[in-house]
């Protein structure tokens, strides 16, 4: 991706954020098959600045699943290279505030179970995105700090 593309990319992105807070999630608040959306905020794995994105999630196990899917494309997105480092994020679901959240990359049978169970069972197009992708999509559960 050029550099053009990545400012277009990053300009949409807080943009999305923007309607997301100003409208409490009623516009962006819907992704890929109705899936809905939450904000994720999470420090850069290099510049510990945080960053926030619109991502679609699933409720799983008191909870929340978010999927790198990055639309298919090869590579992992940015924010789920960050997730990868860090311990906990914080999410804005609607109008319900900021919650911290810790941060768990689900891998193996665990991740496999959860792309079925979870993620396919209530949206099958993401089956689409990974074999675009050509890699398995990598999911995170973010659990609430209680």
């Amino acid at each position: 991706m050029n550099s053009v593309s990545r400012a277009m990319m990053r300009t949409a992105g807080k943009l999305a954020v923007t309607l997301y807070r100003r409208s409490g999630g009623k516009i962006g608040g819907k992704a890929l098959g109705g899936a809905p959306v939450l904000l994720l905020t999470v420090a850069g794995r290099r510049t510990g600045q945080p960053h926030t994105t619109a991502v679609s999630y699933f409720d799983h196990l008191g909870g929340y699943v978010v999927v790198g899917s990055a639309g298919g494309t090869p590579d992992d997105p940015q924010w789920f290279r960050n997730l990868r480092k860090a311990t906990r994020a914080v999410v804005e679901v609607g109008r319900a505030g900021r919650q911290t959240v810790d941060v768990r990359v689900l891998t193996g049978a665990e991740r496999d179970t959860v792309w079925q169970d979870v993620v396919l069972a209530r949206v099958p197009a993401f089956a689409k995105y990974e074999t675009k992708s050509g890699r398995a999509m990598p999911l995170a559960l973010l659990t609430p700090v209680t």
